[in-house]
């Protein structure tokens, strides 16, 4: 039951925020969207080329974001270890080109260095997870490819926690930079560290911890 819920609300939340993306960014008018819209605010901000890669980083995380639960969720068959290895590819490729865009992103980051330094962070260790996946993957070890994945999809994942925890904590600061600054941070820590719990929770049971969800 807890297996189903957790499956649920990954699923959940992964579309609604891609859907949000999508129609904030692909079919309203970007400059409206919140972030876009207090950058705008800066007589100093250039617009170009950043709102391009900002596209790129949206379109491709967006692709990781969708997969990553297909990936992480579905029983391996004989049948389906295809279309795993395709999703795959196209999981890996996504979130390499939009990690290294969002590190060009990271210099412009609103909050300044501080929340710069936070997704940087964030976007070398999202890359290097997932790369660390296919080396292990590489050598045969099943197990640390599936929870070197699991890592991967946390940090993934951190393009939904962005957003919820963005509204309260511009509310507990009173001020969308300075929350900005935090949430910059929080999006993807604690993400880590519930993930690493359950990896923990799950080697010590000599499980495979996707086909663990899928019970």
């Amino acid at each position: 039951m807890r297996n189903k819920l957790l499956r649920a609300l990954v699923f959940l939340f992964s579309f609604a925020i891609a859907g949000y993306a999508v129609v904030q960014y692909g079919l309203l008018d970007a400059s409206k969207a919140g972030l876009v819209a207090f950058k705008l605010q800066k007589p100093d901000f250039q617009l170009t080329p950043w709102v391009y890669v900002l596209y790129i980083h949206i379109a491709t995380g967006i692709l990781a974001l969708l997969i990553g639960p297909f990936q992480i969720f579905m029983k391996q068959t004989k049948k389906r270890s295809l279309l795993h290895k395709r999703l795959g590819y196209i999981y890996v490729i996504s979130i390499t080109i939009s990690g290294i865009v969002g590190i060009y992103l990271s210099f412009f980051a609103t909050g300044g260095a501080a929340a710069g330094l936070g997704f940087l962070a964030l976007d070398v260790l999202w890359v290097a997870t997932t790369w660390t996946a296919i080396r292990k993957i590489i050598g045969k070890n099943v197990q640390a490819h599936q929870a070197w994945m699991l890592r991967s999809y946390a940090l993934t994942f951190a393009g939904v926690t962005l957003r919820l925890w963005l509204a309260p904590m511009a509310i507990l600061f009173g001020d969308f930079e300075a929350g900005y600054r935090v949430v910059a941070w929080l999006c993807w820590i604690p993400n880590l560290l519930i993930i690493e719990a359950i990896i923990r929770r799950l080697t010590s049971r000599n499980r495979q911890s996707p086909t663990l969800f899928n019970s």
